[in-house]
């Protein structure tokens, strides 16, 4: 097999996964999810586009702002994962029909990583395509990568209007006291 012929093996078999396990979100054209698995298809598009020159020169500076991108990157899914899992008392009662179970939160989280940040789940999305992007900037990778942002941006916009539906006005007071991606700064 060829290298393309692998990139797309892996590339193809990765958006099965994603279009699985995103299948209720992509029902549902403007949810949150929607936009999140153009943002995943992205993430992947930029680790198979990377996959050879991944950790070639790992003392190179564009590899070391990988790795610590990649970093936070976990850092914040998993503090946002407990935030949510402990404060965000997940209930049925959110019938949405695009939302994951643990998404289903009744209860407006603005402790922990989201009293400084709303969206930590979006921002460490963000920081790996970034960190995957760094691995071996490109022209295509940029591209890919600017993409990726964008529909970050709109999963955070359309998850912002989700929960405004759902909180009302606890959640728009939310969003005036807590920037969405940077602590103190967007």
């Amino acid at each position: 097999m060829t290298t393309f012929q692998i990139d797309l093996f892996f590339f193809l078999t990765g958006s099965a996964v994603l279009i699985w396990l995103s299948r209720k979100p992509l029902r549902h054209p403007g949810s949150h999810g929607f936009y999140r698995f153009f943002a995943w298809e992205g993430i992947l598009a930029l680790v198979v586009l990377n996959r050879l020159p991944w950790g070639e020169q790992p003392f190179s500076a564009h590899q070391i702002a990988s790795w610590i991108l990649m970093s936070l990157s976990i850092y914040l899914v998993i503090i946002g994962q407990k935030a949510l899992r402990n404060h965000g008392t997940a209930c049925a009662e959110r019938a949405e029909g695009g939302l994951y179970e643990f998404e289903k939160t009744t209860t407006l989280v603005t402790s922990g990583i989201f009293k400084h940040i709303r969206h930590p789940m979006y921002a460490s999305l963000l920081v790996l395509a970034w960190g995957a992007y760094f691995q071996a900037p490109s022209g295509v990778g940029t591209l890919v990568v600017a993409l990726t942002s964008l529909f970050l941006l709109l999963t955070a916009k359309a998850d912002e209007r989700e929960c405004l539906a759902f909180f009302g006005e606890p959640y728009a007071a939310y969003m005036k006291a807590t920037r969405g991606f940077i602590p103190g700064v967007y």
